[in-house]
């Protein structure tokens, strides 16, 4: 296989640069690559598949304006990062993608994957039910993963079996315990980390090759956090409020609202977000008699506010706030993200029934409006008695 860097490949820095040897080299060693954008793909079927799975979602403002001279500016940040990412070949994985795997959770999304087809990307769309409440939900969700393990077999050549299924379902089950045991770590008063630091841990793990070494990733950490709590204690001071995150997407603001609220003197115990609970709580049924169904009705219970009547996400924020002793709730909302931007109303009703303080920010990827927060989560953290 003869491949090819970008043309802007001198341009990039030397980690990127770094990024797409590593990824290059994946390739040749015979490794095929599918880039996704969100958590209801079936990680299984592309672990079957012998697939490596990267996350393509933009997290960057570096690209939006890029993307910008394509795609409206009141569009979401997420979207314009990824999509500026794909057209000006900034990212390995988007660049060197043997299939990109899509799914109809957002508008915005939705088209800009016909536009990554007309950047020559093999772009395949799975057709998400839009309400999980339907007795026929899970079996259209079924088919769709079947349709996928179809496509996937006659594009590589190859076969997926139940029995691969089950075993990586096995694997992705192990990974979800994992990450779930090192975010419970949290539920300790003070808590070991801080939220910025678990975010980097989780991020750096989802850049591993296979899922065995993520597993061993996740689980090395949390061996060590434990051990280090144990013998040294935490660097956490007990007057920081603890605070659950929640709402979109928050890997571009990670720093101007996590960083800021943790400089500020609060610390962030639970993610209620795509990369935090939401997405690891839930497990495959590794037994079921049909393991397609079994994928198809874990995926389903994720609680993201694309789902008509979400009572997932309400039902669990009560649960959430009693087990890691949460003392404020801070939503992020990003930029013309209308189904979490809607929700937050009843997001809002269920945290103060708990009797929790709540607040939410609307924000972009942009430093424009950094000062602006940092003066709104100084006072909401003020106004939080510990």
């Amino acid at each position: 296989m003869t491949l090819t860097l970008p043309e802007r490949f001198e341009e990039l820095s030397d980690a990127r640069k770094e990024g797409f040897v590593k990824v290059m080299k994946l390739k040749e060693e015979g490794k095929g690559i599918a880039g996704v954008f969100c958590a209801y793909t079936p990680t299984e079927v592309l672990d079957a598949a012998g697939l490596v799975s990267a996350g393509l979602c933009g997290t960057s403002q570096e690209t939006i304006p890029i993307a910008e001279q394509t795609l409206p500016k009141n569009l979401c940040p997420l979207i314009k990062s990824s999509y500026g990412f794909a057209v000006s070949e900034k990212c390995p994985y988007t660049y060197f993608s043997d299939i990109i795997i899509g799914e109809t959770t957002c508008d915005g999304k939705k088209k800009m994957y016909e536009l990554l087809r007309d950047l020559g990307k093999d772009v395949y769309v799975m057709q998400l039910p839009q309400s999980n409440k339907r007795s026929y939900a899970a079996q259209v969700w079924r088919e769709e993963i079947k349709l996928l393990i179809e496509y996937l077999e006659e594009k590589f050549d190859i076969e997926i079996t139940d029995e691969m299924l089950r075993e990586s379902a096995k694997k992705m089950n192990r990974l979800r315990k994992a990450k779930h045991r090192m975010f419970e770590l949290q539920k300790m008063d003070p808590p070991p980390m801080y939220g910025i630091d678990m975010v980097k841990a989780t991020e750096g793990e989802g850049f591993k090759l296979t899922v065995d070494e993520r597993i061993k990733v996740v689980e090395d950490l949390c061996d060590h956090i434990e051990k280090n709590y144990k013998e040294n204690g935490t660097d956490v001071p007990k007057t920081q409020k603890r605070i659950m995150l929640t709402g979109c997407p928050m890997g571009g603001v990670m720093d101007k609202v996590v960083k800021t609220l943790e400089d500020s003197g609060g610390v962030v115990v639970v993610y209620d977000t795509c990369a935090g609970t939401r997405t690891c709580e839930d497990l495959v049924d590794e037994d079921a008699d049909d393991i397609l169904l079994a994928i198809a009705e874990r995926y389903l219970k994720i609680g993201c506010s694309v789902m008509a009547d979400n009572t997932e996400r309400t039902d669990n924020m009560e649960r959430l706030i009693e087990e890691y002793k949460v003392d404020g709730v801070v939503e992020v909302v990003l930029q013309a993200c209308h189904t979490f931007n809607v929700e937050a109303v009843k997001i809002e009703r269920e945290v103060r029934r708990a009797g929790v303080p709540y607040t939410k920010l609307e924000v972009d990827y942009s430093d424009t409006d950094r000062g602006q927060i940092a003066t709104r989560l100084e006072a909401f953290l003020e106004m939080i008695d510990k």
